[in-house]
């Protein structure tokens, strides 16, 4: 679920989505990671980036919900 993904529910708006984005962003970006965790990390900013692309555009997002 990209909303999930995102931490925000489905009645969210565009502000509060890309609030969300920005912080999830800033601690899954591989370049802030422990060098341990990149991996992962790069995994889950992919993610995060995914959901937030789809969710900011609106048709993306209606042809979503």
């Amino acid at each position: 679920d990209l909303y999930a993904m995102l931490g925000v529910s489905c009645g969210a708006d565009a502000s509060e989505i890309k609030s969300s984005y920005r912080k999830l962003a800033l601690r899954y970006h591989p370049d802030v990671c422990p060098a341990g965790d990149r991996e992962q990390c790069s995994r889950m900013f992919m993610r995060v980036q995914e959901a937030y692309q789809v969710l900011c555009d609106p048709e993306q997002r209606a042809g979503y919900d």
